[in-house]
């Protein structure tokens, strides 16, 4: 065996996930093999396209909330540690009724872990600021700490933090197969090289579960996107205008302030194409619904923003069954951890899980509770 082709722990997949869990390991001295199929950061995954909203009152859910926080104070220590820009204090808005699960879930979690949070009405929303077109019988929840981290800053700042501390950074290389019937060695079989490794890190991604097909992993890669709008700069600009998202009869649009003249971003949450990841390209528009759903959340809550478009991006979400996230060891070899389905709200935790995966790689359990997160609630 090549002992240059040998680690303590392998990472698939250097996206937003796994490049944190290898800066993590890095720093710990741990010989780290990170390996992607593409160049990170990319626009083949989920990490693409400027920016990521960071909400700490959490409408998916209490249990994390505790991540989030945690995760806000890694992105700040990592951007004064690398000296690139991650975060940017917008303060984030929710919008939608009164009676919404989602914004009451938010103003509980804000209660619970005494959060900043301003509960205004549709009325106080609009005279805050004139750029909203709120119904009266919506609500708005304001968290004035939260706001948006800049993603690929973000991947950057862990690629270098982790090259920097020696991890060794296999790029372009698509994972073949995972062969993990030794208990001491698993072998990571690639088109040219076959690398060992005492544990193995999955964070593939849309490709998790073409990498791991014998346990049946319930997500769904889809295909998802936002453009970015002309607008009037005064009113929406980052600085007057926070980041956004509003609930929409069941529909869940999000978007961030116009930076840098780039336009108001739009995106939406729910809906998309159910897409083999090898499948996606770069096609913005090829779908009638990509440009109208935009607009038509546009000519809903945002009248004043409704301009030329000044550019279309696809990206991939990868959707697990139940919404929430998989980060778990494979049931039946311990040696593999897998990480996937953040179900297009996973970016903001990314350090926190970074951190998470380097403790669970060498302690076998982590600070935090990842029971929501467990493989055995589907049964596996």
């Amino acid at each position: 065996m090549n002992k240059e082709h040998f680690f303590d722990v392998a990472i698939i997949g250097a996206g937003t996930m796994g490049m944190a869990a290898g800066a993590f390991l890095a720093q710990q001295q741990v010989k780290t093999l990170l390996i992607d199929a593409f160049e990170p950061p990319h626009s083949h995954g989920s990490h693409h396209g400027d920016t990521r909203m960071i909400r700490h009152a959490y409408g998916e859910g209490r249990q994390y909330v505790t991540l989030a926080k945690r995760a806000q104070q890694l992105w700040e220590e990592l951007q004064k540690q690398t000296g690139y820009k991650i975060f940017e204090k917008t303060g984030v808005l929710g919008l939608g009724p009164k009676d919404s699960v989602f914004l009451q879930e938010t103003i509980a979690a804000a209660n619970k872990f005494e959060l900043p949070l301003e509960v205004l009405s549709g009325k106080e929303v609009k005279q805050k600021w004139p750029g909203f077109s709120v119904p009266d019988n919506f609500i708005g929840c304001y968290e004035t700490e939260s706001g948006l981290l800049y993603s690929e800053n973000a991947i950057q700042a862990y690629k270098e933090l982790a090259i920097k501390n020696g991890v060794q950074l296999v790029t372009n290389t698509p994972v073949q197969q995972i062969d993990m019937h030794d208990k001491e060695c698993v072998k990571i079989i690639t088109e040219n090289k076959v690398f060992h490794a005492k544990k193995v890190i999955v964070t593939a991604g849309a490709w998790a579960a073409k990498l791991l097909p014998t346990i049946n992993l319930p997500i769904q890669p889809t295909r998802k996107v936002v453009g970015w709008f002309e607008t009037p700069e005064e009113l929406y600009d980052a600085g007057n205008f926070p980041s956004y998202y509003v609930e929409d009869g069941g529909n869940m649009f999000y978007g961030f302030p116009n930076i840098d003249g780039k336009g108001l971003k739009i995106g939406r949450s729910d809906g998309g194409q159910e897409i083999d990841p090898d499948q996606l390209k770069q096609n913005f528009g090829h779908y009638e619904t990509d440009e109208a759903d935009l607009r038509f959340f546009l000519q809903t809550y945002l009248p004043k923003a409704n301009g030329a478009l000044n550019q279309g991006k696809t990206c991939l979400y990868t959707i697990s069954s139940d919404n929430h996230f998989i980060i778990d060891f494979h049931p039946e070899h311990e040696h593999i951890l897998i990480a996937c389905g953040f179900s297009g709200h996973g970016f903001k935790f990314g350090s926190v899980v970074g951190e998470v995966l380097s403790q669970l790689a060498l302690e076998g359990k982590s600070n935090f509770d990842l029971s929501l997160f467990s493989l055995k609630r589907f049964g596996l």
